[in-house]
């Protein structure tokens, strides 16, 4: 198994090397590809060093699958050039999330409909993975119709520049902004850019792919995407309405049971899901499973996962591990 990993010296191509090896995923020869600044550095890989290499370099070795998180541009330049050497490609960018040629993946909810044809996937954005995870087995049983999300993002999300900014300004020091504010001790509801409509690029694609993930655009998705100073996660409030709904009981049981999530819904033991406590992790946790008292078939829930993991490298390193568990790609 040849895999290269695209912007492996980035924020989430370090997160894919380390969830490759956490999940004992078989590389046998990893290429390593980021810009021209970087070839020529070395990554550590299962106990080796792997030089960084080009995108020329890696397109002429062919390799069996690639990885890419390197930005949208990156991608539609590149990915169909490793498609046509017999690549598959998995991109963590938005670049082909709503294309109707190209499928959009969270193993668990529509792994099945992927083929040995499709040799570019896209990896959905980090908030609609772990939201569409943990309503994908209450959809199947209960037919959700509308979900109200509101987000509250890691400064992660944003890359090490934010991080870089989030710190310096912790530490009252100058720093670059990548933001339009400051964002220590404060909150912005501006996530990507403005669209005509006053929502953001982030709100809307999780209207959009929340759909196509599901196959069902009678779903009634809206949203509003908060930056908070945060590190580990991303959190995420859910209202969720349901063609009919069982007991709370029933509910929790059915939340419980969804692969890769775990229920943290104790309130009386104050535990409930938070981003510090879900870095590192590969599961998607919930909470603070209630009711909707105002409307009927509703329900109210706390949503939390790792944006760097199943929001980006866990799903695309999972996608990659159910097209070789189903000999789905060359070599």
């Amino acid at each position: 198994m040849k895999l290269a990993v695209v912007g492996a010296t980035g924020l989430v191509g370090g997160e894919i090397l380390e969830v490759l090896e956490e999940l004992s995923f078989q590389v046998d020869v990893l290429i390593p590809v980021a810009s021209a600044a970087s070839v020529g550095k070395e990554v550590t890989f299962a106990g080796q060093r792997w030089p960084v290499t080009g995108m020329e370099e890696a397109i002429a070795q062919a390799p069996d699958m690639a990885i890419f998180s390197a930005g949208g541009q990156t991608s539609l330049d590149n990915a169909p050039r490793f498609a046509a050497v017999g690549t598959t490609v998995i991109d963590n960018s938005s670049a082909w999330r709503m294309s109707p040629e190209h499928k959009l993946i969270v193993p668990e909810i529509n792994g099945a409909t992927l083929t040995k044809a499709d040799k570019i996937i896209a990896n959905p954005n980090c908030s609609t993975i772990q939201m569409v995870l943990a309503l994908s087995e209450l959809h199947k049983k209960f037919h959700l119709q509308r979900v109200v999300v509101s987000t509250y993002q890691s400064v992660t999300g944003t890359g090490k520049a934010a991080v870089d900014q989030l710190m310096a300004e912790r530490q009252q020091q100058e720093a670059a902004m990548v933001y339009p504010h400051p964002i220590d001790m404060n909150a912005l509801p501006h996530i990507d850019v403005f669209l005509a409509n006053g929502y953001t690029k982030e709100e809307m694609k999780m209207v959009n792919e929340t759909k196509k993930i599901f196959a069902d655009d009678s779903i009634r998705v809206t949203a509003t995407a908060v930056r908070l100073p945060i590190m580990g996660g991303h959190a995420e409030a859910v209202n969720a309405e349901f063609a009919h709904l069982g007991s709370l009981n029933e509910i929790k049981q059915v939340i419980a049971n969804t692969p890769g999530v775990e229920l943290q819904d104790e309130p009386d033991k104050n535990r409930y899901p938070m981003p510090l406590y879900a870095h590192k992790s590969n599961k998607v946790f919930v909470g603070r499973v209630r009711l909707d008292e105002t409307q009927p078939n509703t329900l109210n829930m706390w949503v939390v996962a790792d944006n760097l993991r199943k929001g980006a490298a866990t799903n695309a390193v999972q996608i990659a591990q159910y097209l070789l568990d189903h000999n789905l790609v060359n070599g």
